[in-house]
């Protein structure tokens, strides 16, 4: 299978605490990526709970599409 790279954008602090992590368990950014990425596909969703991100709570995903509507009009 042909491989190809991904470019991401990522705060510097947390790539370096990410990196430490994968490290001490034992694998590369790149592997817990694609480990990401193939659970992802297989699942057909995040395989994980985001609810408790407030950017994805209700309230303010309803303040969004109000606010798109208003500047739509």
């Amino acid at each position: 299978m042909a491989q190809t790279n991904i470019n991401i954008r990522i705060d510097e602090e947390l790539k370096q605490k990410f990196d430490e992590f994968c490290t001490d368990v034992g694998m590369s950014m790149t592997t817990a990526f694609c480990i990401f990425a193939k659970k992802t596909v297989k699942e057909q969703k995040i395989p994980f709970e985001i609810s408790n991100d407030p950017f994805y709570s209700t309230a303010n995903i309803k303040r969004l599409e109000k606010a798109i509507k208003e500047a739509e009009e």
